[in-house]
């Protein structure tokens, strides 16, 4: 499992190592907004409970530098050196030298209470862990999910990304996790991990394109598990039982008709198909697949709550004296970095073909340097 825990996000993917140095995916992907600046947001929430709300709105507005070197401060002198491991850790941050344009916009009792305090703010080892222990429960909580939807023990837990590098982090992951996972680490360089990852996919992207004809390079991507369901939207008889106000007024429904679903695994550019898709009206010259997708495993109708239309192939029909009996084939498959869409007439035999990109394959891959 590798453990992406960044400033904004922390996103987790779980990979099998297949034969020729390949990836294959063996649960969803998942993210969460709780990164390291989350931990920021809870000093600043601590500042306001100390000055009020609105100085530190006045000097975010008007003094924004300020307010970020008093961040950066509290991520020096706070954030990254704690542990969680000493009671006695605390630290004292003077806000009259760090941010001195925030005291003129601070009144009425905070003034007071501030003042008495000489406008120091005590962050004792209580505060501090209480910032911390709110955000990491949630980072455990999604590790503990990926666990358990995993098939297989999972061997390893790679952290990586910039708020990986927290002791504190680092310790309550190994307290969680460690009768659980053999091996929980932190690579050497955690946050070019990430970068230095994805250059090396973007090389076996390219490589494995280069080479396709020759067959002695492949993408490092071997497989990966469908987070949405994908169809398209088809025309149906109407039939008894089906809801009436979905009945048209030439005695149709429009429903979705399932490709493939959520949770399957899918190798690079496995092709889905559907067969004998034919026109509605039989002087019918062209016919557009609208291509829905949904986080649903099973879905009837587009207009559910939560499905997405991700786009459209149109093709011809040309040969109207056939009437209705023109079938046609649709297939999806799900390429590197893209879906393709294509469609074969069965008739004439001509084939349609489009791409989209879709956000959901904008994978991080990382590397790291084994002990």
């Amino acid at each position: 499992m590798i453990v992406d825990c960044g400033g904004g996000t922390v996103d987790l993917t779980t990979r099998k190592l297949l034969e020729e140095n390949q990836l294959g995916e063996v649960t969803r992907r998942a993210g969460d907004f709780c990164g390291s600046t989350f931990i920021d947001n809870e000093f600043i929430e601590l500042l306001k409970c100390k000055v009020g709300n609105s100085a530190v709105d006045l000097l975010r507005e008007k003094h924004y530098g300020q307010l970020q070197y008093l961040v950066q401060e509290f991520c020096q002198n706070v954030k990254l050196p704690f542990t969680g491991n000493n009671p006695d850790f605390s630290y004292e941050i003077d806000l009259e030298e760090i941010a001195p344009a925030l005291l003129q916009y601070v009144t009425g009792l905070e003034k007071i209470f501030m003042e008495e305090k000489e406008w120091m703010i005590q962050l004792d080892f209580n505060t501090i862990k209480s910032m911390f222990d709110s955000i990491i429960d949630r980072i455990i909580g999604m590790i503990r999910v990926q666990l358990d939807n995993s098939s297989e023990k999972c061997s390893a837990i790679f952290l990586v990304g910039g708020f990986s590098q927290s002791k504190y982090l680092q310790k309550r992951i190994e307290k969680e996790f460690g009768r659980l996972v053999e091996n929980i680490s932190v690579p050497n360089q955690p946050i070019a991990a990430v970068v230095r990852g994805a250059a090396i996919y973007g090389k076996s992207l390219q490589e494995s394109k280069n080479l396709k004809s020759m067959n002695n390079v492949k993408c490092v991507i071997a497989t990966r598990v469908m987070d949405y369901t994908f169809g398209v939207e088809i025309s149906c008889l109407w039939k008894d039982g089906d809801p009436l106000d979905r009945h048209t007024s030439d005695g149709r429904i429009y429903k979705f008709l399932k490709i493939v679903e959520c949770d399957d695994i899918v190798t690079i550019d496995q092709e889905f198909t559907t067969e004998n898709l034919v026109p509605i009206y039989p002087d019918q010259t062209t016919i557009t697949f609208d291509i829905y997708y949904t986080r649903e495993q099973d879905a009837d109708y587009c207009n559910e709550p939560g499905m997405k239309l991700l786009g459209s192939l149109l093709i011809d029909l040309p040969e109207v004296h056939l009437g209705t009996n023109r079938p046609c084939t649709f297939c999806l498959s799900f390429g590197d970095m893209e879906i393709k869409a294509r469609a074969f007439n069965q008739t004439n035999g001509q084939h349609y073909q489009t791409k989209f990109e879709f956000n959901t394959f904008k994978v991080i891959w990382l590397c790291f340097k084994a002990r």
